[in-house]
């Protein structure tokens, strides 16, 4: 929000409908908002080549004073629809009304995103800086992160990075895509999910017994997690409207109904197959070593091996995702625990409800993927047994 000299005060009641005019990005009228594509202008990324000023201004209002301090900036533009002009720009240093929370003082070399004003001949009237360009650094992260992965991992590496990019791949060409064009979230979650467990477990593991054992079990530990939550979302009634970008959801351009409660199940889904793979692949391998070295094991003390390496796993990767969508909400629970909201309130709102419901529903895949994972691989170590001592058998009798 960037405050100016000059802006004339207008207080206007909560319930009051209103429009925005021509330039705006949103039109409300009647309760409903549809997207004004015609006005919409992109940002454009610029370079700073001088810090001229900073103002401080303080504005009057009914309750009272707002400080404002900005950042005059003279900036190149640097791709956009302006490349190669030199204006100037305005960054808005306050985060809140009283200048507690000031937002990062802007140099000479950085580079950032305007959101850029033009008048009716094209021409740049205002110019804003809507946000600092981070993109760059994201970019060294990621590169260390692949350095990373091979340089510890060798091949192991190589394989983790291209089942990362078919992850990806799989969620932002197929998931998305086909959600946006109305189909049934859940069983589009379900297939994308185990069609990426699949590749991913043969990617890194290849063709083989253990593969299979870990794609029955982690397979197996996610469809229970989304079962668990479609039961227990139902019975208390979940909405699916728990946070701001699903209420969003309900504006976007595509002429299509979302299934909302649909969506908050499949994002349970695919939260969960992350570790729920991790218990897959530790179980399956460890019983196909265990077979390997003792190939005359009974198969209850496989289970039982199994189970236990299993148990050892459980605790920390529930915890895991516990604690993941608790560090998530760290802002929202501060928030709670400063007004002291009474825990009977929290529980049971949409938002508190359903994140509960992800953490808890997790944790049960990945319960459930420990007997699953242990029981297959049992049973497919046991016809490799078995074809084992067939051929050791046929060569004793040949000799």
């Amino acid at each position: 929000m960037v405050y100016c000299e000059g802006v004339n005060e207008q207080v206007i009641d909560e319930q009051q409908q209103y429009e925005y005019g021509e330039d705006a990005d949103y039109i409300e009228t009647d309760g409903t908002q549809t997207e004004n594509t015609d006005s919409e202008t992109p940002y454009s990324r610029a370079k700073i080549i001088n810090v001229v000023d900073e103002i401080n201004n303080e504005i009057s209002y009914s309750s009272g004073v707002i400080e404002s301090n900005i950042q005059l900036l003279d900036v190149l533009i640097t791709k956009g629809p302006h490349k190669g002009e030199k204006i100037r720009a305005e960054h808005e240093l306050n985060f809140s009304s009283g200048g507690e929370y000031k937002n990062v003082k802007l140099s000479k070399g950085d580079e950032v995103l305007l959101y850029l004003e033009e008048n009716e001949a094209g021409e740049v009237e205002n110019a804003y800086v809507a946000e600092i360009a981070r993109d760059k650094y994201l970019i060294y992260l990621t590169a260390v992160f692949v350095i990373a992965l091979i340089a510890v991992g060798r091949m192991k590496g190589l394989k983790a990075i291209l089942s990362l990019v078919l992850t990806a791949f799989s969620v932002i060409k197929i998931l998305l895509p086909a959600i946006l064009k109305g189909w049934d979230p859940v069983i589009v979650s379900v297939v994308v999910c185990v069609g990426v467990i699949s590749a991913t477990m043969l990617i890194i593991s290849g063709f083989n017994r253990k593969t299979f054992s870990a794609v029955l079990g982690t397979a197996g530990g996610v469809i229970a997690a989304g079962a668990v939550a479609l039961i227990i979302g139902s019975l208390a009634n979940l909405t699916g409207f728990g946070n701001d970008e699903t209420q969003m959801l309900m504006y976007i351009p595509q002429d299509v109904q979302l299934d909302f409660k649909g969506l908050l199940f499949a994002g349970i889904i695919i939260g969960t197959m992350g570790a729920t793979m991790d218990v897959g692949m530790s179980i399956a391998s460890a019983m196909h070593e265990i077979k390997e070295n003792s190939p005359q094991i009974k198969t209850s003390a496989l289970i039982r091996a199994g189970m236990n390496v299993g148990r050892d796993t459980m605790a920390t990767m529930a915890n895991t995702l516990i604690l993941a969508y608790a560090g998530g909400s760290l802002h929202l629970m501060l928030l709670l625990m400063a007004h002291e909201t009474p825990f009977v309130h929290i529980i049971n709102w949409d938002m508190i409800a359903s994140e509960v419901l992800r953490a808890i529903a997790g944790s049960i895949g990945i319960i459930f993927a420990i007997p699953i994972t242990a029981f297959a691989s049992a049973f497919v170590e046991k016809d490799k047994s078995k074809e084992k001592f067939d051929l050791e058998y046929d060569e004793a009798e040949s000799v």
